[in-house]
């Protein structure tokens, strides 16, 4: 089997400006942050976004990398609005696509199972369907059921919603192995395993690695949601997830989660912010929040 261990520093020199990108996790939940910050620290911008979003597109968008999202949401989970996100959608500095949480779920399955879309009531008859792309074309159609209704015989009109083709896709685990495998110990995967299953260029993050057969020692495979062949490449990075929550690993760091929500007040508190969070490489971030205190915090 392939050893597929890299740095995180490497699975973003894998990415180019103008991508289609998804990022795993939920809210301000296990989302893949060492590699939002090592984007940052990059050149790639013009990026297309795909996320059940969370701090993860806010420092994106503040860090003006992204000129598109497709979301169901973008929240704090304890705090209801990434500022740095309300700003760009307000401002019109990023162009936005917001679905129900379904649609992006079986976009995301559509992709995966490399079907053109999959059908679904959610939507019908809402403003979704006036959604139209930045040449003008409606991005959703309605398709007509080629079997009857069990109960009326009539044929449906479904709303079609289109694969989420990703060319990226980035989760973060509590442990992986070597060759890919991806153990998740907290009480939900969320569909990180959709995000892989739908890119081209599938990368994993971990808070620990293991050597083949190590994930087996927790007793539980049932938690290994990702396998090796949804994989092309898995880095080491403690505190990954860092300031979302990883459970068991660490909550929610709420006090850094407020500073970086307060740090959108003005410009000179915001490039503090980053200069002490987002600028340092993985090691500098570390020492900076082991600076503040204790990582984590109340909350998941």
């Amino acid at each position: 089997m392939t050893d597929k261990t890299a740095s995180v520093e490497e699975l973003v020199g894998e990415l180019r400006s103008g991508m289609t990108v998804g990022f795993g996790g939920w809210g301000s939940r296990r989302k893949p942050m060492a590699v939002v910050r090592a984007i940052l620290r990059s050149s790639v911008r013009d990026l297309t976004v795909v996320s059940y979003g969370g701090p993860d597109v806010g420092l994106l968008c503040a860090g003006g990398r992204v000129r598109k999202v497709v979301y169901g949401f973008v929240t704090l989970d304890s705090i209801a609005l990434d500022p740095h996100f309300r700003a760009a959608r307000e401002g019109g500095a990023v162009e936005a696509l917001e679905l129900d949480e379904g649609m992006i779920y079986l976009g995301l399955l559509a992709a995966t199972w490399r079907v053109p879309f999959l059908p679904t009531r959610a939507g019908l008859g809402s403003d979704v369907e006036r959604t139209r792309s930045g040449d003008g074309v409606p991005v959703f159609r309605r398709v007509v059921s080629p079997y009857p209704h069990a109960g009326t015989g009539e044929h449906e009109e479904l709303l079609a919603v289109p694969a989420l083709e990703l060319d990226a896709a980035f989760v973060h685990v509590n442990q992986a192995d070597t060759n890919g495998n991806g153990q998740v110990l907290g009480p939900d995967p969320f569909f990180d395993d959709l995000f892989l299953g739908a890119a081209k260029k599938r990368f994993v993050t971990a808070e620990r690695l293991v050597e083949p057969g190590g994930l087996a020692q927790g007793g539980d495979l049932a938690s290994v949601v990702v396998n090796r062949l949804m994989t092309d490449a898995v880095a080491p990075a403690p505190l990954g997830a860092h300031f979302t929550s990883c459970p068991p690993d660490y909550e929610r760091d709420e006090r850094l989660q407020r500073d970086y929500v307060e740090a959108a007040r003005s410009g000179e508190s915001w490039s503090a912010f980053v200069e002490r969070y987002v600028t340092p490489d993985e090691d500098g971030y570390r020492r900076a929040v082991a600076a503040t205190g204790e990582a984590g915090g109340r909350g998941s």
